[in-house]
């Protein structure tokens, strides 16, 4: 099992940026595929993008493609998810979670994971 702790998050303008961290403990996240989510208030958790352990690859959602960035420090244990251009529409409470390695699509869907951590709220606004 692996502990995860997101920190990060914050008021932003639109157009502006942050990152965000995903740091582990417990186990090495580098075993992991490790997720980012995202869920805004009324609607289901949506998956935002992974760095996967199987291929060393990052995959997104089409939504945040080329606005967001995924990387990992292993020797910090942390996975990094670095926001650009936000819209008010990337509002939303972010998570960090790791799930068995590999790297199909599905790997954007909440159920693969297996720990989540508690969350990070990013606000999008004026």
């Amino acid at each position: 099992q692996v502990q995860l702790v997101e920190s990060g998050g914050g008021l932003v303008q639109p157009g502006g940026s942050l990152r965000l961290s995903c740091v582990g403990s417990g186990d090495t996240l580098a075993k992991w595929t490790v997720g980012w989510f995202r869920q805004a208030p009324g609607k289901e958790r949506e998956g935002v993008g992974f760095s996967s352990s199987e291929d060393g690859r990052e995959y997104y959602a089409d939504s945040v493609k080329g606005r967001f960035t995924i990387s990992r420090d292993d020797a910090k244990n942390t996975v990094y998810l670095q926001m650009g251009s936000l819209k008010p529409e990337d509002t939303a409470v972010y998570y960090c979670a790791s799930g068995p390695s590999g790297s199909g699509s599905y790997y954007l869907l909440p159920e693969i994971y297996d720990d989540w951590g508690q969350g990070t709220q990013v606000t999008v606004s004026s």
